[in-house]
């Protein structure tokens, strides 16, 4: 049990260092945090709100649906970059002493996570701007959500963070597959935009389908078919396990190859 209570002592403190030194010498500090997808948001809400004239009277809450989209995608983009790069970016920890490797890398999660939190006070503000009240039920199933998005960012980390040491370009890879992503996933349009005949195929995408009903349930509340939302649960868990028998394969190697 004390071993367990200092490993979680030890990822904590990764990520609140981590944290730290992130906006450690800039002017805002703590309100980059909040500032950039607010920033980003802006821009995204005036082109598609005002120039392609998305939402408005048939949907007064777009503002809403394409914050709580973008901040759940930040998320997952931040989580799983730093995540990936966690092992060589601490690699004087990785090489001087023994520190669990999964521990680097949970804690660059904890980073994501941290700031996703942060995040959540904007949404409730602006839910509060729009006069939004969601349901309980969508409450909870959005937190569920967050977390499965989570889950997924670390499975992606484990499986791609001792890769990474061997191949960099892994990197450069997925800051095109995010953008790819970004516009692939019912972020800055709903859903109801797709063709019908290939919805079903948007939402395989696990990131598609928690972002389109996290925003269903906060705002329309609007849930999934349970057993869409089992399939969801049961292959986020295989990943899971995936990535854990891949960074266990390859994580011994990793102080050697940095």
């Amino acid at each position: 049990m004390k071993k367990h209570e200092n490993y979680r002592e030890l990822v904590l403190r990764l990520a609140k260092t981590d944290f730290k030194l992130r906006y450690h010498g800039s002017v805002l500090g703590y309100v980059w945090a909040i500032l950039k997808p607010l920033l980003m948001f802006t821009i995204l809400n005036f082109v598609f709100s005002t120039l392609f004239h998305l939402g408005g009277v048939n949907d007064p809450y777009y503002p809403l649906e394409l914050l709580t989209g973008l901040l759940l995608f930040n998320f997952f983009a931040e989580g799983t970059m730093t995540g990936m790069t966690s092992l060589v970016n601490k690699a004087q920890l990785v090489t001087k002493i023994y520190v669990p490797r999964w521990t680097i890398v949970l804690g660059s999660t904890m980073n994501a996570l941290f700031v996703f939190g942060m995040n959540l006070i904007v949404l409730v503000f602006f839910f509060f701007i729009y006069h939004k009240v969601p349901s309980i039920g969508g409450i909870i199933m959005f937190l569920i959500y967050a977390i499965l998005l989570y889950v997924l960012i670390i499975a992606f980390s484990f499986l791609t963070s001792s890769l990474y040491v061997r191949f960099r370009d892994l990197s450069m890879i997925w800051e095109v597959l995010l953008t790819v992503l970004m516009y692939a996933a019912p972020i800055v349009y709903p859903l109801a935009l797709v063709p019908e005949k290939f919805r079903q195929v948007f939402l395989l995408n696990p990131l598609a389908f928690i972002i389109n009903y996290s925003k269903q349930g906060l705002i329309g509340n609007q849930f999934t078919n349970f057993w869409h939302f089992i399939i969801l649960i049961f292959s986020i868990a295989i990943v899971f396990v995936i990535s854990v028998l891949v960074f266990r394969k390859y994580e011994k190697r990793v102080a050697e190859l940095i």
